[in-house]
């Protein structure tokens, strides 16, 4: 069995963060019944971690020309192309493409055999030497 390509594994991981951190499906901001006060809250969270890794990196790291305004801009120039990228995901699912099925049944597969292969409590019968 081959392993995924790095560009799948990676587009695959991209998505399953995406979506255990940032999407109110999955978070625990699922349970605010307004949308508008989850959007409200996620833009609140996203900017309070920014303006925490900006001091972190000022304080901890010793970086004292670090901004504020630059850990914001860093956080998009991450956040953005990881949002882009699960909107494709998410039309794709949407619309069903066969891509993406592969992709998933491509990956489903590899992990179960390397889970298969790391099961340390199988015993194999040696049907040669028991029987």
């Amino acid at each position: 069995m081959n392993k995924p390509n790095l560009f799948r594994r990676s587009a695959m991981l991209a998505v399953h963060l995406w979506r255990r951190v940032m999407d109110v499906k999955f978070n625990p901001l699922k349970y605010i019944p307004d949308q508008s006060l989850q959007s409200y809250f996620m833009l609140v969270l996203f900017t309070i971690w920014s303006v925490t890794f900006g001091f972190i990196a000022t304080y901890y790291f010793g970086w004292l020309g670090y901004s504020t305004i630059t850990s914001v801009v860093v956080h998009l120039t991450i956040l953005i192309p990881v949002m882009i990228t699960n909107a494709v995901f998410i039309d794709a699912e949407r619309t069903g493409e066969k891509w993406l099925e592969e992709w998933k049944e491509e990956q489903s597969k590899y992990k179960l055999f390397v889970n298969r292969l790391k099961m340390k409590n199988i015993v194999r019968w040696k049907s040669d030497t028991e029987a």
